[in-house]
């Protein structure tokens, strides 16, 4: 997406030379900081979005059953 920003003359310079030092255009500089910033405001908030499930199917051994769980490991 683009989009006109006004940014301090003076902090474009400073993007302009970052970016030539790290061989990257200033855009990927900039969604790089906002990235990082964003991040850290939802650490700071502690509403971190939730965690992916998966349909594994369930469960096909009670960890703790160790005879059961080496008996499944040694038939793959």
């Amino acid at each position: 997406m683009k989009t006109t920003l006004n940014i301090d003359d003076t902090v474009m310079q400073r993007l302009r030379e970052e970016a030539a030092r790290q061989g990257k255009s200033m855009g990927a500089l900039v969604e790089a900081g906002l990235r990082r910033i964003l991040a850290e405001s939802l650490q700071e908030s502690g509403h971190l979005p939730e965690l992916p499930t998966l349909a594994s199917g369930g469960m096909r051994v009670d960890v703790a059953d160790r005879d059961r769980l080496y008996k499944i490991m040694e038939d793959r």
